[in-house]
């Protein structure tokens, strides 16, 4: 199928992508970047054509587009986690994405109806909302007196929130920024803490006696390491973000403390498809948006490096 670029969110691994390198630690980069790639992997769009195996959709329809797309040939797409498929085919990531007027999806599985939501804010549940939703399904049910922390009011951090109260939790928010902090308190969030403050992370294991779950949206070797501060005995640190460094740890103190370190890579299609419910449901607070054309999307990358932004910025064709 063929689908005209409506909306296109403006991600943190786009930066990464555009500048060519992840940051490793110890002076070391992993290398991602080609010539001639197109960004965008947050795209909402209209179908204009459409193949002989398209279902329940047609030409004028209008969708956001799962970008995650696998082979569909390995054991990792067998067992439904097409977005693990390497190299795979994500739209933005391998494939071209939504920085562009239109895209090639192979299928209509991986359109999605948005119901009522204005169209910027549709496109971020590509990337953005689905980040967001496929880590705090990592959490799976909390306990009585069991606390989640969110460390990062970004973009993602923001759509975690309101996911997360949708879910009928009550997080933790930690940044550096105060204003991302307001913001984060605006939606309803009742507790946060400056992680610059020297002891903020004592403060939080002292009011909850050691979270449970800890979702870092920033992964920084200072935010990780924040976070393991934080935990309980037997709490879990989900590592989403990718802004890089290493981490290094006393091997004891991981079967002692019997903590688990995971990372979290966006969501699988079925995951896209319970988040869509939930958006078409009205389930999901709006994040704040800012609407751009897409002839900007450099100064969007750039503003977005230089911690300019709240909520997400949005590329309108």
């Amino acid at each position: 199928m063929l689908v005209k670029t409506i909306a296109c969110g403006v991600c943190h691994s786009d930066i990464h992508i555009h500048e060519g390198v992840f940051e490793l630690g110890a002076g070391k980069q992993l290398e991602v970047g080609r010539k001639g790639q197109v960004l965008g992997h947050e795209i909402f769009g209209e179908v204009v054509a459409v193949g002989p195996d398209a279902e329940d959709v047609s030409v004028g329809d209008r969708r956001v587009v799962f970008p995650w797309i696998g082979c569909n040939e390995c054991p990792t797409c067998s067992r439904g986690e097409e977005q693990l498929c390497t190299p795979g085919r994500a739209l933005g990531i391998i494939n071209p994405g939504g920085f562009a007027d239109h895209v090639l999806v192979p299928h209509s599985r991986y359109l999605f109806d948005k119901g009522d939501v204005p169209d910027s804010l549709a496109a971020t549940y590509a990337c953005s909302g689905l980040t967001a939703f496929g880590a705090l399904k990592k959490v799976g049910e909390l306990q009585e007196g069991e606390e989640i922390v969110i460390i990062g009011a970004g973009g993602v951090g923001m759509m975690a929130i309101q996911i997360a109260r949708a879910m009928g939790m009550d997080p933790i928010v930690v940044d550096i920024d105060e204003g991302k902090l307001a913001a984060a308190q605006e939606l309803g969030v009742s507790r946060t803490f400056n992680s610059s403050h020297p002891q903020s992370a004592k403060e939080i294991r002292k009011s909850t006696g050691g979270a449970y779950a800890v979702l870092d949206f920033v992964g920084a070797e200072i935010s990780v390491n924040y976070g393991l501060s934080c935990l309980r005995k037997g709490g879990m640190l989900i590592i989403i973000g990718l802004y890089g460094g290493a981490l290094t740890m006393p091997i004891p103190f991981i079967p002692m403390n019997a903590r688990i370190i995971q990372g979290s890579y966006v969501g699988s299609l079925h995951d896209m498809a319970d988040l869509m419910v939930m958006v078409r449901d009205g389930k999901i607070a709006p994040i704040d948006i800012t609407e751009r054309p897409l002839a900007e999307a450099n100064d969007a990358l750039v503003d977005l490096k230089a911690g300019n932004v709240t909520g997400r910025q949005v590329l309108m064709a």
